[in-house]
């Protein structure tokens, strides 16, 4: 269990979480692990077979605070939260713009621009701190690719054309993460492609648990603002699907998600032993190795960047909350058009 940033995180098999009086209490095995008072939780996040008792399921809607449960491997699965209190005028504007192809399509290249901006910069930093000259050589072709990428995305005619030139960038862009893996790691971190449900290889395993806190904190974000967390304009509306969130965490992919897993790897911080192989080829993080990468993932998101239109320092956590806010600005044309966070 860890709170950080007013975010519990309950990670251990079989915990019970519940209430006592004005405190939430985490048990394992009948022996109370953590307790913490309610006004210091800001939301509850459950991986795995994790209880909850209802009487805080209650207490936690009562108050606003957000209860989501997440799988072992992080994929998200359900959301718990009180009523809706988003601002209907926004969603007004949201559904508008979603309804209207040249307006979509001018979002969908924005998204598009800032992941393809920001896979580019970890390209470049991996290019600049290689110690072997050929494979510099190759992440700095692989980035010179996301720049032609990045002109492509920016004339597509449609959405599809869009995707296309994204999916073609994404290929090449993972291709090239195995190069920025030191030497000494590869044995046991090398991506075979993208592969998601399941994961194949422990990189794969790795970065959809990131991401799939990372998407969260997305969605988080889009709720805060009053936006429609489903409907969105990259990524197509489907049952169930946070479709915006899915949007807004592009640009993030690879400065927050990308970066903290070759840090966690190059620097040993995550290794072999902290995945689980199952049947059918899937691998998995382990209990120990999710204490690991959530621990890291939180101390991430207290580190400060600059924002380059802001001109200010704030939290890297903060970031999709900002970008939420600038999305929900442009849809009410307060902003010319939607800006992506931009790394350097």
């Amino acid at each position: 269990m860890q709170t950080i940033q007013n975010t519990l995180y309950v990670m251990t098999p079989n915990a019970y979480a519940h209430l006592d009086n004005a405190t939430v209490r985490i048990e394992v095995e009948r022996e109370t692990k953590l307790r913490v008072p309610l006004h210091h939780i800001g939301g509850l996040v459950c991986f795995g077979n994790v209880l909850v008792s209802p009487a805080l399921m209650h207490r936690l809607a009562d108050e606003g605070k957000s209860l989501v449960l997440l799988n072992n491997s992080g994929r998200f699965k359900a959301r718990l939260e009180g009523p809706v209190s988003g601002n209907i005028l926004l969603r007004q504007a949201q559904h508008k713009a979603a309804g209207d192809g040249a307006i979509t399509l001018e979002h969908a290249r924005a998204m598009i621009a800032g992941k393809l901006r920001n896979s580019r910069s970890v390209l470049q930093r991996g290019a600049r701190e290689a110690s072997d000259s050929d494979e510099a050589a190759t992440l700095a072709r692989g980035a010179d690719a996301l720049a032609a990428s990045l002109r492509a995305a920016q004339v597509a005619p449609d959405l599809d054309s869009l995707r296309g030139v994204e999916g073609e960038a994404a290929r090449g862009y993972f291709a090239g993460l195995n190069l920025i893996v030191k030497p000494q790691a590869r044995a046991h971190f090398q991506l075979d492609g993208r592969t998601r449900r399941p994961p194949l290889d422990r990189f794969n395993a790795l970065i959809s648990f990131l991401y799939a806190m990372l998407m969260n904190d997305c969605r988080s974000a889009i709720e805060a603002v009053g936006l429609d967390p489903q409907l969105g304009f990259l990524h197509a509306v489907r049952p169930g699907r946070a479709a915006l969130a899915l949007d807004l965490q592009e640009e993030f992919r690879s400065i927050l998600a990308d970066r903290l897993a070759l840090t966690l790897i190059n620097r040993g911080q995550v290794g072999a032993a902290d995945f689980d192989a199952r049947e059918g080829g899937a691998v998995m993080l382990n209990d120990t190795g999710r204490r690991a990468v959530v621990t890291a993932w939180q101390a991430r998101k207290q580190e400060e960047v600059t924002h380059p239109l802001l001109e200010s320092k704030l939290p890297l956590g903060l970031l999709p909350f900002v970008q939420a806010r600038f999305l929900a600005r442009t849809l009410r044309g307060d902003m010319d058009g939607y800006l992506p966070f931009l790394a350097k």
